[in-house]
């Protein structure tokens, strides 16, 4: 473990224990909130929720790792000893990832053939992506993290292809009161997910080791509440306004 000052430890300690509570309210609100959507959206709000409770949990985890691997006296932050487990972010993203996609496709309400076909396949590319990033992640040096990022930004490239011109068409033929909504929610994983291959590449920077740690963490951490709770929130907004679309004989083009 790098050696941080009491200011370090403290950045990276409440963010963890902000993004723990952002992410748990996040849940709740979603799950309470299904019966403000039809029945048509009630799994994609489902999803979204799961995915927020997921990641609270695993911020949990990450949040007593954090406290574990440092004690704090009289402003002097000391090693431990006992490992920080970076690990719990990969074994959250190799469950949320998948599912953040297919909340996306499901809250679209394409034809049943459709939304099997695209989840299926923009599930297991995004399992397939971050399984092919933890070797580098946990690389102990560049050139291994190099050769697995680079591999990892494969099926990274196929999804963002997938949500920018494979849905193109599907997006475009949602009612008018969502469709900026939808394109919003396109957009904003575009860029929270873009976020994570940048501090991915930290450790190439001059940065020093004790400030490569925290900016890896704070990195990961913001694109992780923007990925997680601030797409479920706008993943909320499109299916109420589809359900009261719907209730108004509004009628969603590719619904089944």
């Amino acid at each position: 473990m790098q050696e941080l000052t009491a200011d370090q430890f403290s950045l990276v300690y409440n963010a963890f224990s902000f993004t723990l509570a952002a992410m748990a309210a996040t849940t709740l609100f979603l799950w309470i909130s299904r019966s403000q959507v039809s029945s048509a959206y009630k799994t994609a709000i489902t999803i979204s929720g799961l995915v927020t409770a997921i990641a609270a949990y695993h911020y949990f985890r990450i949040f007593e790792s954090w406290n574990a691997a440092y004690t704090v006296n009289a402003g002097v932050v000391t090693v431990t000893g006992v490992g920080f487990v970076d690990a719990y972010r990969y074994v959250d993203w190799l469950l949320t990832v998948p599912l953040l996609l297919i909340e996306l496709v499901l809250v679209m309400r394409l034809t049943k053939e459709e939304t099997m076909s695209r989840s299926l396949k923009l599930g297991s590319a995004a399992a397939l992506m971050i399984v092919l990033g933890y070797p580098g992640e946990i690389a102990t040096n560049n050139a291994t993290r190099a050769l697995w990022g680079t591999l990892s930004a494969i099926p990274f490239t196929y999804i963002m292809w997938s949500l920018f011109a494979g849905l193109s068409k599907s997006i475009e033929s949602q009612p008018d009161n969502v469709r900026n909504l939808v394109k919003q929610a396109r957009l904003l994983t575009f860029a929270s997910w873009g976020f994570y291959p940048i501090v991915y590449m930290i450790p190439y920077t001059s940065l020093s080791g004790a400030t490569t740690e925290v900016a890896v963490q704070l990195g990961y951490t913001l694109a992780d509440i923007i990925a997680k709770a601030g797409v479920g929130i706008l993943i909320y907004n499109i299916a109420v306004r589809k359900s009261a679309a719907e209730a108004d004989g509004v009628s969603t083009p590719y619904a089944a």
